[in-house]
């Protein structure tokens, strides 16, 4: 199997959660769609790094995965904590 036809097919599955960021008017959603953007970019990274042979690019690959995904999400759970008590 192509290993271009693999990277250009997560290229592409990048695009549907930015088609719904884009569509949607919640800030909820769109936060979900980021960090749904972020864990295929890391994935990517880390297949590029495993094909080019290079640690260094999936050590950063790791850190965007684990601490990336992370920070998004307790952003998007103060804004929902914050729309609560406002309402």
């Amino acid at each position: 199997m192509n290993l271009n036809l693999i990277a250009i097919a997560m290229i592409l599955a990048m695009l549907i959660p930015m088609y719904e960021a884009w569509r949607d008017e919640d800030v909820w959603q769109k936060l979900l769609a980021f960090a749904s953007i972020a864990t295929k970019a890391s994935i990517l990274i880390l297949v590029v790094s495993v094909l080019r042979d290079d640690w260094m690019i999936g050590v950063v690959g790791v850190i965007i995965l684990s601490v990336g995904n992370a920070a998004l999400m307790l952003l998007a759970h103060v804004l929902k904590r914050l729309s609560d008590v406002s309402n």
